[in-house]
């Protein structure tokens, strides 16, 4: 996908996409770092956009890791539908709030890893309280979230609702992030 379509899809639909250019290597990088990959049954990645992380998790995962990946965007969905044909990889068109549904469909429950870019900050409070709590209700003991924002907003809520969270900075990234992992319960 083009950078002038991604800028484009940033534009055009506000509060669905929380950058104006994908994540940068270093940021890639610094979110998949925790991700024991050898161990994984199940990676769920939520507002994949464009696929930079998608395909750096594709790289490394292993025969029997599944990989679900939900994407609200029609752009990009239809994207990463075209030109991702692993059959690890399972690819839904919806929002973070139908993770039971997607799993479930799986014939899985729990996952080992949440990867996630959802553009958090700009979501309605309730709406993202939501997420973050689906998050940790489908994440095994012991399971990572693993989340970048702009802001540190979003730490509260995490507190709240994990039993330990650690905050990275990553200043080589357009505009520079913060990445989340958060231990579940």
């Amino acid at each position: 996908m083009s950078k002038s379509t991604f800028l484009k899809e940033f534009f055009d639909k506000k509060g669905m996409v929380g950058s104006v250019v994908p994540s940068s290597k270093f940021l890639i990088q610094m979110m998949l770092r925790r991700i024991e990959f050898e161990d994984a049954k199940l990676i769920i990645e939520l507002g994949p956009g464009t696929g930079v992380i998608t395909d750096e998790i594709i790289k490394r995962l292993k025969p029997n890791t599944q990989l679900l990946v939900i994407e609200l965007n029609d752009t990009f969905y239809k994207d990463l539908k075209s030109r991702i044909s692993d059959p690890r990889v399972t690819i839904k068109k919806g929002c973070a709030t139908d993770l039971s549904r997607f799993v479930n469909a799986l014939g899985m429950e729990k996952a080992d890893y949440i990867v996630s870019s959802l553009p958090l900050a700009i979501l309605p409070h309730i709406l993202r309280k939501r997420i973050v709590i689906d998050i940790n209700t489908h994440l095994k003991p012991n399971g990572y979230y693993i989340q970048f924002q702009y802001t540190l907003q979003s730490l509260k809520l995490f507190k709240k609702i994990f039993k330990k969270v650690s905050i990275k900075h990553c200043l080589l990234n357009v505009p520079p992030a913060f990445v989340y992992t958060c231990d579940s319960k």
